[in-house]
């Protein structure tokens, strides 16, 4: 049932999708542009959202008509978009008024579970069995939920030079990946 083997390749698999030490600039822009980050709302929300899509995600997909190259199409448009808020420090995701915190949106969906975790979850419940898949999740969860508890010191220690430039580089980096994906699922 329980495989180590199986654990360690999901949990590393997911962990490099979901890529949250890559996203701790979106991470401390969001909290200067928020106020705070709710972690344990978030990591939550991300967590439910992984178990709903890793048992109902083909069925979802299907109910609506639409295949794994459109989803990860519009997965990699605001990936896109949030490089292009990155680089060019222009907000392109207006937050809600009455929204106290981004910890459900963008942070959850699409940052943490966007389409590249969501097709993975899909390819993993494929390829592995499902207890294994279960504690991928919740051990990349916890580390989700460490980081973001931390972005505080995090930032503490980067700097302010040091948070921009890890921005720039990390909004190339999305970029790349947007672009790969546009291109992988043309």
């Amino acid at each position: 049932m329980f495989s180590l083997k199986e654990i360690a390749s999901v949990t590393l698999i997911l962990f490099a999708v979901i890529d949250i030490i890559g996203s701790i600039p979106i991470i401390i822009d969001l909290r200067k542009r928020e106020g705070k980050i709710e972690s344990e709302k978030a990591t939550v929300v991300s967590g439910i959202l992984m178990i709903i899509f890793l048992f109902l995600g083909q069925s979802i997909l299907q109910l609506f008509g639409i295949d794994f190259q459109s989803f990860a199409m519009a997965g990699a448009i605001i990936i896109f978009l949030i490089g292009l808020e990155m680089i060019l420090g222009k907000d392109f995701f207006h937050t809600d008024p009455e929204t106290k915190s981004g910890s459900i949106v963008p942070l959850a969906f699409p940052l943490i579970v966007g389409a590249g975790t969501m097709t993975t979850l899909l390819s993993l419940r494929a390829a592995y069995s499902l207890p294994n898949v279960l504690v991928g999740i919740v051990l990349n969860l916890v580390f989700v939920y460490l980081v973001l508890k931390s972005s505080s010191w995090i930032e503490r220690k980067l700097g302010k030079d040091g948070a921009n430039v890890l921005r720039k580089v990390f909004g190339i980096i999305l970029l790349a990946i947007a672009i790969k994906l546009f291109k992988t699922n043309l």
